[in-house]
């Protein structure tokens, strides 16, 4: 047979209760709570005991330390994609005006080819009136030696009155043909 390591009481539990009244309840309430006292104390002071150690001490401190310099890392973070949202923003601006003024340039070109187009005509057909008024002059330079030879012709056979009264028609001749041509 095993042997019992306890006893029974051989009352209730209600009797004994009745018997020491209050006295047994309060010693049964004070031993549970020295129980729970003792049994929250102690991790409590083990906690303590652990918490202001050292190396919880550097742990806490390096942990605040992270969290300034991940606070510090934010707003650098945060300052540096303000500055890349406003670089991005004067990059559109700027690529804006750049196209602007491409499209300005162009049209520019455009019309810088159009009138060196007409000038160039202009030139061509002031070019084709210098040659036929070069041409014009040419062929009166001829006729005027022509000329010039038959008075010279003229004044030798004739007095020489008579040759100053034909050089004024002649001239009045050569200066309205140059008019003519202007």
């Amino acid at each position: 047979m095993a042997p019992i390591l306890y006893d029974y009481c051989k009352m209730p539990m209600d009797d004994i209760c009745k018997e020491d009244g209050d006295k047994c309840c309060k010693l049964a309430v004070g031993i549970l709570g020295l129980l729970v006292i003792v049994l929250m104390g102690v991790p409590l002071i083990f906690f303590i005991i652990k918490a202001s150690s050292e190396a919880c001490q550097d742990g806490l401190r390096a942990a605040m330390e992270c969290r300034n310099v991940t606070y510090l890392l934010q707003q650098e973070l945060a300052e540096a994609q303000r500055g890349f949202r406003d670089a991005e923003a004067q990059a559109v601006t700027c690529n804006q005006t750049v196209m602007a003024l491409m499209a300005s340039l162009d049209a520019e070109k455009a019309q810088g080819r159009k009138k060196v187009e007409e000038l160039e005509g202009e030139i061509t057909t002031l070019n084709h009136k210098l040659q036929d008024a070069s041409a014009e002059v040419e062929r009166l330079r001829r006729e005027n030696q022509v000329l010039n030879v038959r008075i010279a012709d003229t004044n030798s056979a004739s007095s020489q009155d008579s040759s100053c009264a034909a050089e004024p028609p002649l001239l009045i001749l050569l200066l309205g043909l140059g008019a003519l041509l202007l």
